[in-house]
């Protein structure tokens, strides 16, 4: 017995797999989604910013959205990592625990993994008191005292963007040296600049500096390298675009890639992160989709 031909395959079942997949299960195409049940902010409590949706616990998010979009008979789910995906003749062919599944059309929703620095006690802390986003964290701070950890000098960024959320320290970290124009930069927006090398983070987010001082803080933010969570698109070989803290799939408007067919959305598809952009990419995606499948050919 051969295997069915799916319309789409979605690989990733977070927000913007789920998203796309719900326009799709509307337009009554039949979807598999394959989705190795890690989610890129598995690690926060909280997510903040996506409309209805304020404060909620992620994961109860992601858990309603698939229950929401399960209910669309056309839809199913394997639980598993994709291992590899190739172009066949009747589309595409994604391999998981050696079994091959074929569809005519592919969506990446694959995600990406942080890369975080290597400080004693900032893993076991990502996401409870060390954060990416000030969007999504910022604001529960309570104004308190911010500490900014130097990756590169991209770090600026972050370290002017938050004293909008309290008072800022900008901890260099030995990652590079502001010049006299960044230092006043910081200065102008009431940045602290702290330049003893950091030993490790204790308690809450407490940092112990090498010279022996411990800065306490309310929060602290990082600003993270990230690369692909799957190997997926590069097996294919799309193109990727540099952005300034990782390469991300190139897509068109619509979400298609480099590879007509595939289609790629979320976070590893677009430089800024979070659960509303997610969502709305995924959306953009299954409407991207239904159209090839309509009008397009491979």
């Amino acid at each position: 017995m051969t295997n069915p031909v799916h319309d789409v395959i979605i690989v990733g079942g977070s927000y913007a797999g789920l998203s796309a997949a719900l326009q799709l299960g509307r337009a009554r195409r039949d979807v598999l989604i394959i989705d190795e049940g890690k989610r890129r902010n598995r690690f926060a409590s909280h997510s903040h910013g996506f409309l209805t949706q304020d404060g909620v616990d992620p994961a109860v998010i992601a858990a309603e959205a698939r229950a929401q979009v399960m209910e669309y008979k056309t839809v199913d789910w394997l639980a598993g990592r994709a291992e590899t995906a190739e172009r066949t003749d009747e589309g595409f062919a994604v391999t998981l625990a050696g079994k091959r599944h074929l569809s005519r059309r592919l969506l990446l929703a694959t995600g990406v993994r942080d890369i975080l620095p290597e400080i004693a006690g900032l893993e076991e802390r990502w996401g409870k008191a060390v954060f990416h986003c000030p969007y999504c964290h910022g604001y529960e701070l309570n104004q308190g005292q911010i500490g900014v950890i130097a990756g590169s000098d991209l770090s600026m960024h972050h370290a002017l963007m938050l004293p909008d959320w309290g008072p800022t320290t900008f901890l260099i970290n030995d990652a590079f040296e502001p010049d006299a124009e960044q230092l006043q930069s910081l200065a102008a927006r009431g940045v602290r600049v702290e330049t003893s090398p950091i030993r490790e983070i204790t308690g809450h987010a407490d940092i112990r500096l090498a010279d022996g001082r411990i800065l306490s803080f309310a929060g602290l933010f990082s600003l993270a390298r990230f690369e692909m969570a799957s190997p997926l698109a590069q097996q294919l070989g799309l193109q990727f675009e540099e952005g300034p803290v990782g390469s991300v799939i190139k897509t068109d408007p619509m979400k298609e890639t480099s590879m007509p067919g595939v289609f790629a959305c979320g976070d590893a598809a677009r430089p800024m992160a979070s659960v509303a952009l997610a969502v709305g990419d995924g959306n953009l995606a299954g409407a991207g989709l239904h159209r090839s499948l309509m009008f397009g050919s491979i």
